[in-house]
């Protein structure tokens, strides 16, 4: 590694050198040094223990594949008890011990109270993280004009298009019916929105257009306004814990066609946004690991901007100020903002060439983060921003790919550790539990044992659960093409189980219950029409790949009261880990060979994708068209299922090594194709011999050997040999 610096037996990037001693311990109250002294001391100590967890993984996984390699498909099948029992032998699925309530506390409103959107987005961007900072609030009007909500016809005008207006405007009017129903009549027959004093306090009257008036059912719901009370510009709403904001100017092309001069309805949209160092960045090293951490202190300190062209226009992008409105009672009402920010570490898995210890090894990826992103979240606790992310003090930091309880309690303890060194209270770095990982999830109520009392979320996502479900099964037999994976009863157990769980331990009140990604963020009809389950079934937040997809999942939380759902959802009976552990297998292969041909191509053309953007172009998340040229949102997770899928079909002979490769050379000139517009895209066709190329078939061929399944290890090392090539 060139450029180092050498510190208290530390091998240290120039970059991550400079930007700790410049940037971020600057005003933090840590010394650079006391800084470096402390993650020396917690990599010497946390090193062994972290490598001997991942030595604990490799373990169990030989010892299942030998348990299904000695005992064929139709074995397992008839003795899942025996399964389950050779599972609880090697220490796979622990006991479980006493009923327990987690004890987090302080947290922030928007997480212990509000259910509502979250949202996830690469930190290394700083025009997406300042977009998803931003999303808190959202224009209704906009999303619902600009998207498929609204069927288009073809027929719309350039420019404002009035019919298409009138469509959302009579769509906001039955969303405001369920949100803020009146006493009688409907929203769709105003003619004004008026403000009196009753009594000293503010209520809203509301005039039909045939000059009859009425009130709201709940005159509690009315929060605030701004302007004049006998002429207000704009009037704020409550339902759920969420914010609505009705703007109102009779002057505006929209206030002026609307019935009631309303010009739009701003929702209080991303609640939360996960801005994320792992699975959708590219960070392979020193100079990517401080774009990474820059943006992330940028946002902390307030003082992350972005400037870009837009429509020959420049555009500078800063985070949104506070929101004030005159109370009810003649008080101030002060709304935040902005999304609360939460920051994703990486895993256990991966090593950095960021800093080396004492004998010139990679120290882990995840101890750094730790220490870099609490550092920089000290300057949100000591207030040297203009901006406040979390109100009530505290650090959240979402911890994935965790493997059952004992690498919880390494997390913990790693946190504990951090705190000491960088002088924190106890628990002020919160930690968010993300059950992907089959280990977890048959463990998940002793997982969050190991961290409760600084657990703020856990939540569920198919997409990497499902690689790993792959992975460690990899040798029972041949797996179910994906969409069909995606019916079977181990998913559904799994997703009620997390729920079951989080009720159990407590949750309500204190923390989070997630869902995962909605991946099209074009097909805004269907996310509203399937996404509503999940508050539906007690998810307190669930993801969305955009501000816009933020504001209109916030209407089904609107619909829904999630609290009220999840008490109910406690009576229930559990769901049970025995489903969980059904492994989804092709027991029959009725398979044609033109179904084979279509999911190799598809899984080919997803890697090859994603893959030709993280290595060459170093995007690690990003709108990627699939083999239908409809946009998927990508990232590591689908690419880890993808490569898995291929590598099991590879194993159980449902498909050979030739057939694999002309799928991959097929679709690599497929994707070449849909990126013939990127002027720097880099074709992979006709020579097939780019590092790109070569690092999707590495995922595919060698998919067996690589640890869990994970993609990280290929895609590091490949974009590292690229970068080297091009230095």
């Amino acid at each position: 590694m060139s450029n180092t610096v050498s510190a208290n037996n530390l091998q240290i990037s120039q970059e991550i050198f400079n930007f700790i001693e410049k940037e971020a311990a600057p005003e933090s109250g840590v010394s650079a040094e006391h800084f470096w002294n402390s993650l020396a001391s917690i990599v010497e100590e946390f090193t062994p223990r972290n490598r001997a967890l991942l030595e604990k993984r490799d373990e169990l996984q030989a010892q299942i594949d030998a348990w299904h390699k000695k005992h064929d498909m139709g074995y397992y099948l008839g003795h899942r008890d025996e399964y389950k029992k050779f599972l609880q032998d090697i220490g796979y699925l622990v006991p479980e011990g006493e009923d327990f309530k987690v004890s987090t506390w302080n947290s922030d409103y928007e997480i212990s109270i509000v259910a509502g959107p979250q949202l996830v987005v690469p930190v290394m961007n700083a025009r997406y993280a300042l977009n998803a900072a931003n999303a808190r609030w959202g224009s209704l009007f906009n999303a619902l004009y600009g998207t498929d909500v609204i069927p288009f016809t073809g027929k719309e005008k350039k420019g404002y298009d009035p019919e298409r207006g009138q469509k959302v405007i009579d769509w906001a009017d039955e969303f405001l019916d369920q949100a803020i129903p009146l006493v009688s009549g409907r929203h769709a027959h105003v003619s004004q929105y008026h403000l009196i004093n009753q009594d000293g306090h503010i209520v809203l009257d509301v005039e039909f257009k045939d000059g009859t008036r009425t009130r709201l059912t709940n005159q509690d719901k009315l929060v605030g306004w701004q302007g004049f009370s006998e002429a207000p510009e704009a009037l704020l709403f409550v339902n759920h814990g969420l914010h609505i904001e009705m703007q109102i100017d009779a002057e505006h092309v929209i206030g002026n066609q609307h019935h009631a001069s309303i010009k739009d309805i701003v929702m209080e949209s991303a609640m939360t946004t996960i801005q994320d160092c792992e699975d959708s960045v590219a960070a392979v090293d020193g100079e990517d690991k401080v774009a990474v951490y820059r943006n992330w202190l940028g946002l902390m300190c307030g003082t992350l901007q972005e400037s870009f062209d837009k429509g020959g226009e420049t555009i500078d992008r800063v985070l949104e100020k506070d929101r004030f409105y005159k109370g009810t009672s003649g008080e101030t009402v002060s709304m935040q903002g902005r999304s609360l920010l939460l920051v994703r570490n990486v895993g256990h898995l991966m090593t950095t060439n960021a800093v080396k210890d004492s004998d010139g090894n990679e120290i882990f990826e995840g101890i750094l983060d730790a220490m870099v992103t609490t550092l920089c979240g000290i300057h949100d606790l000591k207030r040297n921003s203009p901006f406040r992310n979390s109100r009530n003090g505290n650090i959240y930091i979402v911890k994935p790919k965790m493997h059952g309880p004992e690498e919880a309690a390494f997390a913990n303890d790693l946190f504990n550790a951090v705190e000491d060194a960088l002088a924190l209270k106890r628990n002020t770095i919160k930690i968010g539990v993300m059950d992907e990982e089959r280990r977890t999830s048959v463990n998940l109520k002793e997982s969050i044992r190991a961290v409760s009392e600084r657990v703020f979320f856990i939540n569920t996502g198919f997409l990497d659960r499902t690689g790993d479900e792959i992975h460690t099964s990899m040798h029972a037999g041949p797996f179910l093409p994906k969409e069909v994976v995606k019916g079977q009863p181990w998913i559904a157990a799994y997703e009620d189980a997390n729920v079951d769980i989080g009720i159990a331990c407590g949750f309500i009140g204190k923390a989070q219950i997630g869902k995962g990604m909605w991946a099209k963020p074009d097909l805004m009809a269907d996310m509203m029409s399937q996404k509503v389950a999940h508050p539906n079934v007690g998810a307190s937040c669930a993801w969305v790949p955009s501000p816009t997809a933020a504001t209109l999942h916030a209407v089904h939380y609107h619909q829904i009261n999630v609290t009220g759902t999840q008490r109910r959802l406690a009576s229930r009976i559990p769901a049970s880990v025995d489903d969980i552990l059904t492994i989804p297998l092709m027991t029959e292969n009725a398979l044609s060979n033109e179904d084979v041909q279509n999911e190799l191509d598809n899984n080919a053309q997803g890697i090859l994708g994603y893959v030709v953007r993280w290595i060459n172009q170093g995007v690690g998340c990003s709108k990627v068209p699939d083999i239908n040229n409809v946009g998927l949102m990508e990232d590591r997770a689908t690419c880890r299922i993808s490569s898995q899928h291929i590598a099991n079909w590879l194993c159980h002979g449902i498909c050979s090594e030739e057939q694999v490769m002309e799928a991959m050379k097929r679709m690599a000139k497929t994707v070449d194709e849909q990126n013939a517009g990127d002027p720097d895209y880099s074709n992979m066709a006709p020579k097939f011999e780019g590092i790109a190329f070569q690092a999707a078939c590495d995922l595919v061929f060698r998919g067996m050997e690589q640890p869990n399944g994970y993609t990280e290890p290929v895609l590091h090392a490949r974009r590292q040999e690229l970068k080297q090539q091009t230095a």
